[in-house]
């Protein structure tokens, strides 16, 4: 059985300044391009099956300039919808709302293209997404490139955890980490393994 190889996409300017970037497309910065063209040594040589990235520039750019042929994206793979809170630091947010933690406390409605999005609803599409690709472990590894709040819950909804706990596994920028099994039970194989 094949791994999950779990890519985030590298730095973009958002990112760097800490701001949540959940739909707006923003592209990779320099650094970010660097970033993802240091993950080919990760994945070369690995018996990668399929490729399927989220539909935002940043992820896909990620996945061609480490090296991956993209086979689709997965609309599943979108970051969390944050709503009114897009393109608010959280240090911004605790000035309104002192004490708020996203995993806790949630987004609030934003405008049309950012309505928000409940935690349990990103679990609810990333359990859509492991569905469809556990079937392909059978014939070697898929690699998702997406963003770091949804890679977190779905690493907790491989491993059979709330949504919510996916607070527990922090996730940088042009990173790899490995979903697999152990005696035939999910566990993480490797986590937030930097370029090299």
């Amino acid at each position: 059985m094949g791994e999950l190889i779990v890519l985030r996409h590298g730095e973009t300017e958002w990112s760097r300044a800490r701001r949540h970037t959940g739909r707006t497309d923003l592209p990779l910065t320099e650094r970010g391009e660097e970033q993802a063209r240091s993950l080919v040594p990760l994945v070369a040589g690995r018996d990668i099956t399929r490729v399927v990235t989220s539909p935002a520039e940043r992820a896909r750019r990620t996945a061609e300039l480490a090296g991956l042929r993209i086979d689709a994206t997965d609309p599943d793979l979108w970051e969390w919808d944050y709503g009114g809170y897009e393109g608010i630091t959280s240090a911004e947010i605790r000035e309104r709302r002192p004490g708020w933690y996203l995993w806790d406390d949630g987004v609030v409605p934003g405008d049309a293209d950012h309505p928000g999005e409940a935690v349990g609803r990103v679990g609810e599409r990333v359990d859509a997404v492991l569905a469809r690709v556990r079937p392909l472990l059978d014939d070697g590894d898929v690699a998702l490139v997406a963003h770091g709040h949804v890679l977190r819950i779905l690493t907790a909804r491989w491993l059979g955890l709330d949504p919510a706990l996916g607070r527990l596994f922090a996730l940088d920028t042009g990173t790899m980490s490995t979903l697999g099994t152990e005696h035939g039970r999910p566990v993480i194989t490797s986590w937030n393994v930097p370029p090299g």
